[in-house]
This record gives C-alpha cells, structure tokens and sequence, in this order.
C-alpha cells in the first residue's frame, strides 16, 4: 500500500491528502485501488490548475474536485471484484463509506455521482471528477466532454468550438501519460 501511495513516478503523479490516505489505510484497502485513486486524483488536479489559468471568472471548488477524484472508487475496498471488471455496487457504498467515516454530504457525493454525469443535477465539479476518472487512462467520452465545453462557453462568453479545441488540447496532452499509469496501477495487486 504505501508504494502504491507514496512511490515516484513517471509521470509524476501527487500525493493524495493525507485524509484520504489514512482512510484508505485504515480500510486495509488494495493498492490497486490506491494507485487508480492517485493517478485519477492528479489527472483531476491538472483539470483544475487548467481550469482556473483558462477561465478565472469560474468558480470552482478545487479542494472538492480533488477530493471527489482521490474518493470517487472507495466503495471498490469492499466490491473489490469491480476493480478488475464491472459493476456500480462501489458507487453507493463508497458514499455511505464515507459519510460513515465522517466526511460531509457535499464531499461524499462523487463516490455516487462519478458515473452520472449525464444527470440534469451534475455540478461542473461533477463533470471534472467524471472526466478525470475517464482521461487518466486516455478514454474519451464525447458526450460528457461536450457538456464541459457547454459550461465553459457558458461561463467564458466564448464559441463552443474555441472551448472545444483548448479542452481537446489538454485532454490530449493528458492521456499521452495514460500508458504510465496504466501501467503503474497494473502493477498493484488488486487484493490486499
């Protein structure tokens, strides 16, 4: 578990807070889990550092992004098996995990909304999260995408096609690392 949250990488991947670093450790969580959170948790953080250099006058709320994207998979300590193939039980029971550890409504609600974004409600924090979690691996999901562009025209007063092409550019810089961490996730155990 600690190399999992703690070993250099290439490219190099931030730490996850220290929050959530002591829940994952005191779950006994697999380190594969670990990784996957650290690798969709810096590929957050670079979504948000865009974010606000590209468009200052959105308000985002960083610390919550960043702790939806370094959560969002809890819920997969206890559905282990969905580390390594499909389901969706971990989306709500990674939210009462976490409300059961103490965090609040507004922090534990990625671990259920990671997967709905296409949800009327979805917050712009929702949709980061959501895009993180499928660009770190180089995964590009035109539907969700074009509702971040949506909001970012919106916010920004520009054409849907400038915000399309400057999110295009970056989502594409980002997965060129998606082999890296691919690769460093895979080699995690995905059993404790």
């Amino acid at each position: 578990m600690s190399r999992a949250l703690l070993a250099s990488t290439d490219p190099p991947l931030r730490p996850l807070p220290s929050s959530v670093t002591d829940l994952l450790r005191s779950l006994n969580a697999p380190p594969r889990l670990a990784a996957h959170l650290r690798a969709v948790h810096d590929v957050a953080y670079q979504l948000v550092d865009w974010t606000e250099q590209r468009c200052p006058d959105i308000v985002v709320n960083r610390d919550a992004v960043l702790f939806g994207a370094a959560t969002h998979d809890i819920g997969k300590a206890v559905h282990v098996a969905e580390l390594s193939g499909p389901g969706s039980a971990h989306e709500e029971t990674g939210r009462e995990m976490l409300l059961a550890h103490g965090f609040s409504p507004d922090l534990a609600r990625f671990a259920g909304t990671h997967a709905s974004w296409a949800d009327p409600d979805a917050t712009f924090e929702d949709l980061l999260v959501s895009t993180a979690d499928k660009v770190w691996k180089n995964k590009r999901v035109p539907e969700l995408e074009d509702l971040l562009i949506s909001r970012l025209a919106h916010a920004t007063g520009q054409q849907h096609w400038e915000e399309y092409l400057a999110l295009d550019e970056l989502l594409e810089h980002i997965g060129n690392g998606a082999d890296r961490r691919l690769a460093f996730q895979a080699s995690f155990p995905v059993y404790a």
